[in-house]
């Protein structure tokens, strides 16, 4: 497999965080570097943004974050691989990376766009102890209160239970990833078995993982759900992963907090005035609306499970391995 790498610049450290988006994205991902560089400003890694399919341009105004853009040929490589409506090839990226970048870095902590980041020692998370891992994830929120829960693809599958992570934000080591053959068993099955496949590489990596993989605190991918939002405001996560269709961007019903709309409405008017404003919902979720009651329910019905689950990560860089 051959994989074309052409960069704005040269690397600088041996160690990146790659966001993987279009100019769609953008503004977003650009949002989450800034915060990363604001959390973490004694850094020891690049941040970088690639791309295939559909090019991104970094406005000058942004351009003291030192962004490393990346244009990623992957050529054919994930062609066969099932595919969303409305999505390009663009989605299975990230499985790529390790290999396209081995001559530059020896860790990758890979984040989807849809990030947003309150805190926490980047560098001190890139140099955790993974074992003989090829890679760190957070467990998948199906499994936050019910941890030996079958994921569907596994049933699909025919796989048995097994821990399965949310690949949001993916901590790689490089030389493992690369000697464990993971791109190439991600593909082979891909293809073998696209018919049964939900969705993109999040199930390609923990089918193939089947649990072989380094568990990192949630603290890192705090997956907002309408099951565990409020302990997230009080927990205080390193980094909330906007999951699903409903982004704080695009809140018709006013169910996010309006801190999220207002930090991105600033800084989509500073960086991209031609992307277009977030949208104003009409109100907030009412208190006493049926949404808000089923939410206040469902935390206090999951409470304990959910401290049996953040129990396991007395500091937010314990790795369970």
């Amino acid at each position: 497999m051959t994989i074309k790498v052409n960069a704005n610049r040269p690397a600088t450290h041996r160690k990146a965080i790659i966001f993987c988006c279009d100019n769609g994205y953008l503004p977003y991902a650009a949002l989450a570097a800034e915060q990363i560089l604001h959390s973490t400003p004694t850094h020891d890694f690049d941040i970088c943004i690639a791309f295939n399919e559909r090019p991104v341009t970094i406005p000058e105004s942004l351009a003291h974050l030192g962004i490393r853009l990346l244009k990623v040929d992957i050529g054919t490589m994930f062609e066969g691989l099932r595919l969303d409506a409305g999505k390009s090839h663009d989605v299975y990226l990230r499985l790529a990376l390790p290999q396209a970048l081995a001559d530059d870095y020896e860790r990758i902590l890979y984040m989807d766009s849809d990030i947003y980041v309150q805190g926490g020692d980047f560098s001190a998370l890139m140099a955790a102890d993974l074992g003989d891992r090829p890679l760190g994830a957070v467990r998948d929120n199906i499994q936050w209160r019910s941890p030996g829960r079958r994921a569907t693809q596994f049933k699909r599958l025919g796989l048995p239970a097994a821990p399965y992570f949310n690949a949001g934000v993916l901590l790689m080591d490089v030389a493992n990833y690369i000697a464990s053959g993971l791109l190439e068993a991600c593909l082979d099955l891909g293809r073998r078995e696209a018919p049964r496949m939900i969705r993109h590489d999040q199930n390609l990596y923990n089918s193939v993982l089947q649990g072989n993989w380094a568990e990192l605190s949630p603290f890192w991918n705090w997956q907002y759900s309408w099951a565990a939002r409020f302990f997230c405001d009080v927990q205080g996560p390193n980094v909330i992963h906007f999951i699903g269709n409903s982004k704080p961007w695009k809140d018709k019903d006013g169910q996010f907090p309006p801190r999220f709309r207002q930090h991105y409405s600033r800084f989509i008017r500073t960086h991209f005035p031609e992307h277009g404003d977030c949208h104003i919902p009409e109100a907030q979720l009412p208190p006493d609306g049926a949404r808000m009651r089923k939410m206040l329910i469902k935390h206090l019905l999951s409470s304990k499970a959910i401290a049996r689950y953040l129990a396991r990560f007395p500091t937010d860089l314990t790795v369970i391995k």
